[in-house]
């Protein structure tokens, strides 16, 4: 028999600052019985430290609880990576559905699924079935497949049937939609006015579909959709939307989890330990508290309390609890780290990411530029990638795209501030006259105009001019048409990589956008 507090714990999916099981974590875990962990970058060095921290975490939570823990973490690929150098990371959602096969995705899924497994991880909050169509939304972007739901929907069943081939549960997010938000939730509490009836044509497609293809989990969206939940509450805290919604209407029988409760649309508005509270009664399972120990623990006390006065009925903990362990017994407490270490990393899964990511080059617009680049004559430019959105993995600040470009491929190299005043781009381009051609990346220039600008005036200056985005592919449609312009989805060792094969002519760009510019 569960204590009160046991089954609240089993409820709490809790971050951590170390990469480690620290004495104050075993105290809090001790105290507080909590069931299920989140990693993020900060978490994770290498495999071998990753694979000791998941079974360090797996030891602790069995013997408070006389459970395994679910150890969650967003592997989504591309901009949204967790995982260890010495893992395999995949290309992003939108790199991978510009490949054209759906197969990519499911292979991307498995791989994934494999490794996660291995390093004892048994759920992925993966894949983002966010449909992007709005362009300038400033946190899905390259996390989604595109701005269709036929190609959100195929793309997205696949990769989540991969996770489940590979051994991991799958949560599919942000339902029931955030693709088109011009606001980030980590930030702001985004609104969207659509009514049910739009949804139902649209953003709400692959989330029914992947219900119907069995999916395990989803992860609810911090927004509110005023025309369908009256009482100015986000998606994560409406009864209307995760009960009446997904549970009654679309027969969902998962786990429903929420978003992180530390992000400013719940914190700042609502309070995180009264957003899980409200979260619970609206029908979530699991709620998620990223980072902050006091947050988790005041979280238990106010559901603890909730249900001691009679404000929230036990029987709505008891049912959660269940559902749960159901879940835990098919995803962590066997399969978790059936998969041998030596899978993570392997040669083979390097090739798969190697060849998806060659498939994923795109080709935007052919300008005057070709794209065999002699070294000697050629100036690469560009930014170092900053951290656009939270949902971003911690940036990798020991590489750039222009220096990495001019170590491999040769000629000089210019690193650019992410967004360049008009004093700076005039001294960059009477720099760059020096050149015959001059090679460019982007990253975010969206919301860095000064990138655009700068591009825009060296073409002015330069003939044999070639445009990357190495973020979002939307940065092209502002770019002169006098530039050759490529779509790369992503600032990675992988795409920088594939990116030289296709400058030194061993690649052909063949990927096809999924999105409209």
């Amino acid at each position: 028999m569960m204590t009160l507090r046991q089954k609240i714990g089993q409820m709490i999916m809790m971050g951590f600052p170390t990469n480690e099981v620290t004495p104050e974590l075993r105290q809090t875990l001790e105290e507080y019985m909590i069931g299920n962990f989140i990693l993020f970058s900060h978490n994770v060095v290498t495999k071998k430290q990753m694979h000791q921290l998941c079974a360090d975490i797996q030891e602790n939570v069995k013997r408070n609880t006389g459970h395994a823990a679910f150890i969650s973490i967003d592997q989504e690929g591309g901009m949204v990576a967790r995982m260890p150098a010495d893992a395999v990371s995949m290309p992003a959602a939108m790199a991978i559905a510009a490949t054209g096969n759906p197969q990519n995705a499911y292979l991307a899924g498995k791989i994934t699924g494999l490794e996660l497994n291995a390093l004892g991880v048994n759920m992925n909050l993966a894949p983002d079935m966010d449909i992007n169509s709005n362009p300038d939304n400033p946190v899905i972007g390259v996390r989604s497949f595109g701005d269709t739901k036929e190609t959100v929907t195929e793309f997205g069943i696949s990769l989540m049937k991969g996770l489940h081939d590979g051994g991991v549960m799958s949560v599919i997010k942000h339902f029931p939609g955030h693709g088109d938000t011009a606001v980030d939730s980590h930030l702001g509490l985004p609104k969207v006015e659509k009514t049910l009836d739009q949804l139902e044509q649209n953003e709400l497609v692959p989330f029914k579909t992947a219900i119907e293809n069995g999916v395990c989990g989803v992860m609810s969206s911090h927004i509110l959709f005023p025309n369908i939940e009256k009482e100015n509450l986000p998606c994560t805290m409406s009864h209307e939307l995760l009960t009446g919604l997904l549970r009654e209407k679309y027969g969902f029988e998962g786990l429903i989890l929420t978003d992180c409760l530390e992000m400013d649309a719940i914190k700042k508005y609502y309070g995180t330990a009264q957003g899980a509270l409200a979260a619970i009664r609206a029908g979530a399972n699991l709620v998620c508290i990223s980072h902050t120990a006091a947050l988790v623990e005041e979280t238990v006390k106010t559901v603890e309390q909730a249900v001691l006065s009679g404000e929230l009925p036990e029987d709505i903990i008891d049912a959660s609890v269940e559902k749960i362990l159901k879940y835990k017994a098919k995803y962590a407490e066997c399969s978790a780290g059936s998969q041998q270490i030596s899978c993570v990393g392997s040669e083979m899964h390097r090739k798969e990411a190697e060849r998806i990511s060659e498939e994923s080059i795109t080709l935007v617009h052919r300008g005057n530029a070709l794209l065999s680049v002699n070294g000697e004559e050629t100036l690469f430019a560009g930014c170092f990638a900053n951290r656009s959105t939270l949902a971003s993995s911690s940036v990798n600040k020991d590489f750039n795209f222009p220096e990495y470009m001019a170590e491999h491929l040769g000629g000089d190299f210019l690193v650019t501030p992410i967004n360049p005043t008009e004093q700076e781009i005039q001294g960059i381009v009477e720099e760059a006259k020096k050149y015959n051609s001059i090679v460019l990346g982007t990253y975010n220039g969206q919301r860095n105009s000064g990138q655009v600008e700068l591009a825009n005036k060296l073409c002015a200056v330069c003939d044999n001019m070639i445009v990357v985005s190495l973020f979002s592919p939307y940065d092209l449609a502002r770019i002169d048409e006098r530039a050759t312009k490529l779509a790369a989805y992503e600032y990675t060792v992988l795409s920088l990589n594939t990116l030289i094969k296709v400058f030194s002519g061993k690649a052909i760009p063949q990927g096809k956008l999924s999105v409209k510019l």
